[in-house]
């Protein structure tokens, strides 16, 4: 079920021989395999697309941001290459287990905890990817200028070249970005995932949340909040144990969807059309 040479590399990282790969339904960019060893399972996700392998290599290195802190379980990462035309990422497997209310709880707490690591300025010393698009962390002192430079404004050029989006989106988009900074409330920054929806977290044994695939940077921690509501939104229990553990600002009912903005700009580039009007809607109510 995988290439000679990527079973290879693979029993050299992991120092074991790989009894059987099997095929898992992975997500739209890589494809998953479930690797069988002596030693019990582990997870394997390969892209043979050019350039993958620092894609995986910079998720390996959120994952273990993330895991330092200590706030949230990860799955290891245990080894990054390339062979025979494929890029890989080898984790630890976690077997998934219900997503009962006592997760839920958990999993609130874990995030009010995770940001409440900070930083001295919005951004990271390395950038990274959201999905296979690049993502810039570029450090700014500002959340304004941070989130305009390094998430709104490389999205939205993107789109305007690639997909034209509407009329006078380019003068509208310079508008709403004038009212970034009295729209989001003032806070340090905070280590975040940066692509948390329902597909990129787990519930392990003992109710225990674990994050997977993220796009990491020292944001504002509403990002989290915002994308977690973006297609649908997490279980209540979710929300009001974060609530409890860590309040937000009043209104945010009333700006999140400012957050959600850049989440929406990326699934134009990655999937197209589809997504463009909601887009615009934010865009217009700003501008």
């Amino acid at each position: 079920m995988i290439p000679q040479a990527v079973k290879a590399a693979c029993e050299a990282a992991l120092g074991l021989p790989v009894h059987r790969a099997s095929f898992i339904g992975g997500g739209d960019i890589n494809e998953a395999r479930f690797l069988e060893t002596s030693q019990g399972p582990f997870f394997l996700k390969m892209n043979a697309q050019p350039g993958a392998i620092r894609m995986f290599e910079k998720e390996a290195q959120g994952l273990r941001l993330l895991g330092d802190t200590g706030a949230v379980r990860v799955p290891r990462a245990l080894g990054t290459g390339e062979a025979e035309g494929y890029a890989f990422l080898i984790l630890e497997y976690i077997k998934e287990d219900a997503r009962n209310q006592q997760f839920w709880e958990n999993f609130g707490r874990a995030l009010a905890e995770l940001h409440r690591h900070t930083s001295q300025q919005f951004g990271l010393d390395h950038s990274n990817y959201i999905g296979s698009l690049p993502q810039s962390n570029h450090q700014h002192d500002s959340w304004a200028e941070f989130y305009i430079l390094e998430r709104l404004e490389p999205q939205a050029s993107r789109a305007i070249t690639d997909r034209g989006l509407w009329p006078g989106a380019v003068s509208d988009f310079d508008k709403l970005y004038k009212r970034i900074a009295e729209t989001c409330p003032a806070e340090p920054p905070a280590l975040i995932h940066g692509d948390l929806w329902s597909g990129n977290f787990i519930s392990a044994s003992n109710a225990t949340p674990v994050l997977i695939d993220p796009a990491v940077s020292f944001s504002h921690r509403e990002m989290d909040l915002a994308m977690s509501r973006l297609f649908g939104g997490f279980s209540p229990y979710f929300y009001e144990a974060y609530e409890a553990a860590f309040p937000c600002r009043p209104g945010l009912d009333e700006r999140i969807d400012i957050y959600q903005l850049y989440y929406l700009l990326v699934h134009v580039n990655l999937f197209g059309g589809g997504y463009v009007k909601p887009a615009q809607n934010i865009v217009e109510r700003y501008a």
